[in-house]
């Protein structure tokens, strides 16, 4: 079933975030945009490199008011370690929370039941708690952050901006689409 229009369900967990332990549930991001970042494991070989560039794009997603959590079946220990021991995970400044019930990963329908890991899911939820977009990948396929940048920005235009659509690689400060009528046909 697509998770498109969905509303996303309460959840509760413990964050590795800032050299801290921190409890999060679904009433701390309510009213707010939030990306839900899934990946299977942590001391892994995509998943750094997938966490480092969300990193290198978390000021920007901040400044759109998106809070960003990524989540996989390893427990906060286990991200307070990866942290620790790795360049790239050190930069990481977003909460990383820990899911070893895998509740968050089945509500979210990422779960590998039988490897009781989560696959590579990325979930934009607006502020409403409705899942605006969605994309899952193979194990060996890395996401890009920069897309998911311009993917969140359109969601957001199409929220602030009812009728307007948002075309192929439409980039903030192009134009969009009315959809009409008129148009059909027209494109």
């Amino acid at each position: 079933m697509s998770m498109i229009n969905q509303t996303i369900g309460e959840w509760k967990a413990t964050a590795f975030v800032n050299g801290e332990f921190v409890d999060y549930s679904s009433a701390d991001v309510a009213g707010k945009w939030a990306i839900y970042f899934f990946y299977p494991a942590d001391f892994t070989f995509v998943c750094p490199t997938e966490l480092g560039d969300l990193a290198d794009h978390h000021e920007e997603l901040k400044g759109l008011g998106v809070e960003v959590f990524s989540v996989s079946t390893d427990t906060h220990f286990t991200h307070k370690a990866w942290h620790a021991s790795s360049d790239t995970i050190n930069k990481i400044t977003y909460p990383m929370l820990g899911d070893p019930t895998h509740a968050i990963s089945r509500q979210f329908d990422v779960l590998r039941e039988d490897e009781g890991l989560a696959n590579r899911g990325t979930f934009l939820v607006d502020p409403d708690g409705v899942v605006q977009f969605f994309e899952i990948t193979a194990e060996g396929i890395g996401r890009n952050a920069a897309e998911l940048v311009r993917k969140v920005k359109a969601a957001q235009y199409v929220r602030n901006h009812p009728g307007e659509v948002c075309p192929a690689k439409w980039e903030e400060g192009e134009d969009t689409l009315a959809p009409s009528f008129d148009l059909v046909g027209k494109i």
